[in-house]
């Protein structure tokens, strides 16, 4: 049975700031769901994504599909830890507007990791092949330049994780 008191997981953070890591340990509690953005979009265009603009692209039309889905899982009582990123305001104000809607609880697990300290992490992971994409350092840095923090103002719960 689910729970009567479902929580959106979001989370912020750089490429490679473990997002993806914690997305799994939070999603091991009771009547929880992971929903991965990068299981989704491999899954469904895989051969397209080959450029930043593709992928802000394909996301845009996975969030415009997930939004409503999101809502009825947390209607519905299941907790949802949403992997997608939350690194950009306007990414956030589509998360804001699933909470509005549902009127769930949420938690916006921001991972405060240094930029060296994720390309080392980018680098290893790409030698294993075992993510499902393999950024670039260039990626990395394109999509960096485009991070924001959360702020208060962006009246979120925030729960900061730092890693050095």
């Amino acid at each position: 049975m689910a729970q009567t008191h479902p929580v959106l997981h979001l989370l912020c953070g750089l490429i490679a700031s473990g997002k993806s890591t914690l997305a799994a340990q939070l999603s091991a509690g009771p009547d929880t769901l992971l929903l991965s953005e990068d299981s989704w979009l491999k899954g469904l265009y895989v051969d397209e994504l080959t450029s930043g603009a593709d992928y802000l692209r394909y996301a845009a039309r996975l969030r415009n599909v997930m939004g409503p889905h999101i809502t009825t899982l947390l209607d519905m009582g299941i907790s949802v830890v949403l992997d997608f990123p939350a690194n950009t305001v306007g990414q956030r104000k589509w998360m804001r507007e699933i909470i509005d809607d549902s009127g769930a609880a949420h938690q916006l697990h921001y991972l405060d990791t240094p930029a060296q300290v994720c390309l080392d992490r980018l680098r290893a992971r790409n030698a294993t092949g075992a993510h499902a994409f393999a950024a670039t350092e260039a990626q990395f840095h394109q999509f960096a330049q485009h991070f924001a923090p959360p702020t208060a103002d962006e009246n979120f719960t925030i729960i900061r994780h730092t890693s050095s």
